[in-house]
């Protein structure tokens, strides 16, 4: 049998960490002197890596003016972590999907915009740690869509793209799976509407933790 690989996406995908998003990028912005940025123009940009996503929200600010708010948002994750303060918890039905196809064997993965810190940290603090064979994160590739997450996780666990599966809750992570020729499965309690994950290359948007487990064994 071939080896079997599912990646996820982290954010909006496996975890809910949308409040701790938005309150973080409400500081950062402040401590750069910049407006706000509407939430839902937050929410639009999770899944790409911190500096694109900054540079999407503030295209008009200069460079030092970006950086400075990438740093910010950085030490307002670290203060919320540090102080106990940051919530991040799986959505529904996530945490027995991820053990079920572990025990199935198949191989996990997850390829994020999250950094290796904060990905290990949110894994970690819901015990699913060591399900996962290979963590891809943005402090080593660039942002999704761009597939290097992806093809690095197969290279790790010996996969095929024909073998394996991206599943996520954004444009960004269906166009990474078409880019590495991979499957693709969309979620719909995360970022992107079901319609846009569809129009990006999803074969299906999974409802439920229930529906998506079946659109990975049926692949």
């Amino acid at each position: 049998m071939s080896i079997r690989l599912a990646i996820f996406d982290c954010d909006g995908t496996l975890s809910d960490g949308q409040a701790a998003v938005c309150l973080s990028m409400e500081r950062a912005f402040a401590a750069a002197d910049l407006p706000a940025p509407d939430p839902g123009q937050v929410r639009r940009i999770v899944g790409l890596s911190l500096p694109q996503a900054v540079r999407r929200l503030a295209p008009e600010a200069g460079e030092q003016a970006q950086a400075l708010v990438v740093d910010a948002y950085k030490a307002a994750f670290r203060e919320m972590r540090q102080d106990g303060s940051l919530r991040e918890p799986l959505y529904p039905g996530m945490a027995a999907l991820v053990r079920t196809l572990h025990s199935k064997g198949w191989f996990l993965g997850v390829a994020t915009g999250k950094s290796d810190r904060g990905l290990k940290s949110t894994l970690a603090a819901n015990g699913l740690l060591d399900c996962f064979a290979t963590l891809q994160t943005a402090d080593r590739h660039p942002s999704k869509p761009h597939p290097s997450m992806l093809l690095t996780a197969m290279e790790d666990v010996f996969a095929q793209p024909s073998a394996s599966v991206m599943i996520g809750d954004t444009a960004y992570d269906m166009e990474a799976a078409r880019a590495a020729g991979t499957d693709a499965i969309g979620v719909a309690w995360g970022y992107h509407e079901a319609q846009e994950l569809l129009e990006a290359g999803a074969r299906a948007v999974a409802q439920t933790a229930t529906e998506l487990e079946e659109l990975i064994d049926g692949r």
